[in-house]
């Protein structure tokens, strides 16, 4: 089955920069498009970035010019390199395979003030 794993997530401080991983297995990765979302405490899921097969990518206004998301077809893992990170971009993110519609668990990232 279609399985998606994100990693990469822990605490820093603002300023601070992270890289998330999501890989996957159980899935033909080259042909689907990938996402990145995040849901902050008591606020809807929400959309970070996106990539297509094809390498094409799409940003949320709150995070161009900070976040870049790239993939990796032989290791089949997704990217979202997050730098300048401030207190509200503390949320749980999720990656998601645009083509098989499916979801990984999460991982947490929180950012000090």
């Amino acid at each position: 089955q279609v399985q998606l794993v994100e990693s990469g997530g822990g605490l820093v401080q603002a300023g601070g920069s992270l890289r998330l991983s999501c890989t996957t297995s159980g899935m033909i990765f080259s042909i689907s498009g990938m996402a990145w979302y995040r849901q902050a405490p008591g606020k809807q899921r929400e959309l970070v970035a996106t990539i297509t097969s094809g390498g094409s990518t799409i940003y949320a206004d709150s995070v161009k010019g900070r976040f870049t998301i790239s993939r990796d077809n032989a290791k089949n893992t997704v990217y979202l390199q997050m730098n300048s990170l401030k207190p509200e971009d503390t949320a749980v993110y999720y990656c998601k395979s645009v083509w098989y519609n499916t979801w990984g668990r999460g991982t947490q990232v929180t950012v000090s003030s």
